[in-house]
């Protein structure tokens, strides 16, 4: 083009062969060279024309916009790994303000206010999960657990992990891929140990069989994926330990004002999604996981997330914050650094601050009695309703409910749900097809007497 997109303004053709005459190419294409022939498009795209107009832009992206249905106007029952929690306005309010929202990394003016937020972040989620040493959230739970399995497999010189339990499927796909191929230096190879479909608990016999002179970590879950309490986690990590192996648990830390803490029954390494603390659901994004350990330098020095910390300065009687451990992560030495990390959560840290620091430890006792309360009434009624049953009774926020006696599949239930402004459960037939029809219910403080009503009427209706 002649002229500049609206929005683009280097993308004029001269702006275009100044770039590639910086770098070296006669083309774009060149530039992609390394892609092999057979993964190339070889058909035009069949996009419609570009919107110069800013107007009929925004008209264009707000009507395809209303074709979405949200749990703004849609009553869910949908988790699996995101939930909807209420989110306090003053996290949007904070969120929103330009220093942290816009902040420049490394100038003076941004540092201050954005480092002791962090410190906070860090400060009281260490102490929801019973740890001290939390460094600054990475992009998801699975890239927590991931980068834990890492830091487990460079303490130990071992090379095998072993994961427990039932599991998000795109969680242990995260997993897989930064355990990384076999032919990849460093690579972790890992062993999925299956869990008892009687119970929902890890198998520990399966367990006991996996675990060897050669793993560095067993991660599990608690609650698992499927809502259920492991309530043998002691014994998990007793086996561990009995191999000189790491024990890593996955925990919603919204459980944890009703829940023991991962350190209270042998936790080695806590991990997590804090999208449960002040962060909506959004398409796409929302997510950010966290890394806690005691507050040991052999755990300290395998992080490859940054850390804020508060030290003296040169002042007497003057504190300040400021990044440590700098020089292992990827932002200090790049490719040599411990692991690959990003910066795409660290809005969210600030808000999971505002977060925790509005809820207190009464809070947190508070929404957990709330949800527990929420969730088990719930089940109760679900399960009252003709061919229907729940599979497990030790289950936090989220439960299995099985369709098997109504003769119907989820897929069929959920559309029946949909028609009356009801999400239903994540369905699990793909993913765990020994559960037969069977879906993942969620439930939160935000779901009231009447949800519940609506709900059981709805799949009254559906299945009639």
């Amino acid at each position: 083009m002649s002229r500049a997109h609206p929005y683009m303004p280097n993308s004029t053709a001269e702006a275009q062969a100044k770039m590639l005459a910086a770098v070296g190419v006669d083309n774009v294409e060149a530039l992609f060279e390394q892609i092999p022939a057979d993964h190339l498009m070889t058909r035009p795209l069949n996009l419609p024309a570009g919107i110069r107009a800013e107007a009929t832009l925004d008209r264009r992206m707000r009507t395809l916009l209303r074709e979405n249905r949200s749990t703004a106007d849609t009553i869910s029952f949908l988790g699996a790994g995101l939930w909807q929690h209420y989110v306090p306005a003053v996290c949007d309010e904070i969120a929103g303000r330009s220093e942290f929202l816009t902040p420049v990394w490394g100038t003076p003016s941004s540092d201050l206010g954005r480092n002791q937020a962090w410190f906070e972040y860090a400060s009281q989620l260490g102490e929801l999960v019973g740890m001290e040493f939390v460094g600054l959230p990475v992009c998801s739970w699975g890239a927590a657990a991931g980068y834990a399995l890492r830091m487990a497999a460079r303490m130990t010189g071992r090379n095998e992990v072993v994961l427990a339990g039932p599991m998000d499927p795109e969680r242990l796909a995260v997993i897989r891929t930064l355990c990384g191929p076999p032919e990849m230096e460093r690579s972790l190879r890992p062993r999925v140990v299956g869990y008892d479909a009687s119970t929902g608990h890890v198998d520990l016999d399966a367990l006991a069989a996996s675990i060897g002179p050669t793993t560095a970590a067993v991660y599990f879950e608690n609650p698992n994926f499927l809502g259920v309490l492991e309530s043998e986690a002691n014994e998990i990590a007793t086996l561990a330990r009995a191999a000189g192996a790491e024990t890593i648990v996955g925990v919603d830390p919204i459980s944890l004002g009703l829940l023991a803490p991962p350190s209270q029954y042998g936790a080695d390494i806590t991990v997590g999604s804090t999208q449960p603390l002040g962060v909506h659901l959004n398409a796409g994004g929302g997510v950010s996981g966290f890394i806690a350990t005691r507050d040991e330098e052999a755990y300290a020095r395998q992080y490859p997330t940054l850390q804020v910390s508060l030290t003296d300065t040169t002042r007497a009687g003057q504190r300040s914050f400021g990044m440590t451990l700098f020089e292992q992560t990827s932002y200090g030495c790049r490719e040599h650094g411990n692991d690959w990390t990003g910066n795409s959560t660290y809005l969210w840290a600030v808000v999971n601050a505002v977060y925790m620091s509005l809820m207190g430890p009464q809070g947190f006792a508070e929404i957990g009695a709330t949800i527990s309360a929420n969730s088990s009434w719930a089940a109760k009624q679900i399960a009252a309703v003709d061919g229907v049953s729940v599979r497990w009774s030790s289950f936090f926020k989220e439960f299995v409910v099985d369709f098997a006696g109504t003769g119907r599949t989820v897929a069929d239930i959920n559309a029946s749900l949909r028609s009356v402004n009801i999400f239903g459960g994540k369905d699990l037939s793909m993913d765990f097809p020994e559960l037969g029809q069977s879906a993942l219910y969620c439930v939160t403080e935000v779901h009231t007497a009447d949800d519940i009503t609506l709900l059981t009427d709805a799949l009254q209706e559906a299945i009639a």
